[in-house]
């Protein structure tokens, strides 16, 4: 069996969201990503820019400012720059995760399974498209919060080596994130990159963290500290993934489907 003898360097932001402060968190994000070594994919929490508020004006056109933002700090760090942002779609908004590359290049993935409990679905359009970004060998899976809950969604039909979950998840909800975050790594053998935020959104609810690595045995390789702001650097190694996935081919039993979305 052939492997892609490569690696994949990514910081992992957690940060603290000032309600529909754009510019402040911008700033605040610019002063913690003082990074001292390359990394090839920076990873930022879900509406990172505006926090979740669904609910107010703070969405932006397609390609705007925090996009622009986004564009910037891709070509400062040479890195592709990750993180969902709230995107005007007509008369609703797009809860869009946006990749984007060094040149200005851009895909993105629209948050497929909106959140029925905050009323997510009256202000947001669900997205209609499953997708798989590539980034030095590594195929990776794009999901934004709610989105974990849902395992079928993200079942790997061999088709990526990473997921990617960006959030905004509540703390009184926090042991469900990680034992979700583990269970996705272990039943997909797959990498997991973990990105939720930390405080107090404007609606008084509270955010302690989880942002984390965990290899495709579940085991956790990189954590930001729970209630604090930081970044975790991690290098992911293709070559170990796919020795992994051959000794222990459990996908060669998956059940096959199809998802229709």
């Amino acid at each position: 069996m052939s492997v892609i003898a490569s690696s994949l360097k990514v910081a992992l932001v957690q940060s603290d969201i000032h309600w529909c402060h754009v510019t402040q968190n911008l700033v605040n994000l610019d002063a913690l990503l003082t990074l001292d070594e390359s990394i090839d994919l920076l990873v930022l929490p879900e509406t990172f820019a505006t926090g979740f508020a669904i609910n107010l004006d703070v969405a932006e056109p397609e390609e705007g400012p925090i996009f622009t933002w986004m564009k910037c700090t891709a070509a400062r760090l040479n890195a592709v720059v990750a993180g969902s942002v709230l995107v005007q779609q007509a008369d609703k908004k797009a809860n869009r995760f946006y990749w984007v590359w060094p040149n200005g290049h851009y895909e993105f993935y629209d948050k497929r399974h909106l959140f029925c409990l905050g009323n997510e679905g009256a202000h947001v359009v669900a997205g209609t498209q499953r997708k798989i970004f590539t980034v030095n060998g590594f195929k990776i899976l794009p999901q934004v919060c709610y989105d974990l809950r849902f395992p079928v969604f993200q079942r790997s039909l061999n088709d990526y080596d990473v997921m990617i979950n960006v959030a905004n998840w509540p703390a009184a909800r926090r042991y469900a994130w990680d034992q979700l975050l583990i269970a996705r790594a272990i039943e997909n053998q797959c990498y997991v990159l973990a990105c939720n935020r930390i405080g107090d959104d404007g609606n008084g609810v509270a955010h302690s963290g989880g942002t984390a690595a965990y290899d495709y045995l579940g085991q956790p390789i990189c954590q930001v500290k729970d209630d604090n702001q930081g970044v975790c650097v991690v290098t992911l190694k293709h070559d170990k993934l796919a020795q992994f996935r051959e000794r222990f081919p459990a996908h060669l039993d998956a059940d096959a489907f199809t998802l229709n979305i």
